[in-house]
């Protein structure tokens, strides 16, 4: 089984494929499937800042994109050069909120060794849902 140490360090080497020339603010992201799998995802930007997209995006789509859904994912790291833990921003715990389950295990971190543990429903509490529509 995978450790949260190890899904970290995925996290921070799939964070060296970033595109980020403008902001220079690497993210990289890990998702754990329950099959032990692990998909990454990195930040990449764009000169028309809104078409950007978040590395927790990233790796949550390429994982969708593979057939898999949220009951396949055990957990979720998120790791760039931050003071402290890095936190998604509000459209990624948008995101987060609707394709992992509410209590999947999501790990902050930073590259100086500094860690968080969370799950969606702590970081959005009150989401948006398909209920609300």
């Amino acid at each position: 089984m995978v450790t949260k140490m190890e899904l970290i360090e995925a996290a921070i080497t799939t964070r060296k494929n970033s595109y980020s020339p403008y902001s220079k603010f690497k993210v990289g992201a890990a998702i754990l499937l329950k099959n032990g799998q692990i998909i990454g995802g990195c930040n990449i930007e764009n000169s028309s800042y809104g078409l950007c997209n978040c590395a927790e995006r990233t790796a949550l789509f390429t994982a969708y994109a593979q057939g898999f859904r949220k009951e396949d994912i055990a957990a979720m790291a998120i790791v760039a050069d931050t003071d402290g833990p890095c936190s998604p921003c509000g459209a990624c715990r948008q995101v987060i909120s609707e394709l992992v389950e509410k209590r999947t295990p999501i790990y902050l971190a930073n590259l100086k060794g500094d860690t968080m543990d969370t799950t969606p429903e702590d970081l959005l509490p009150y989401a948006f849902s398909g209920d609300d529509l």
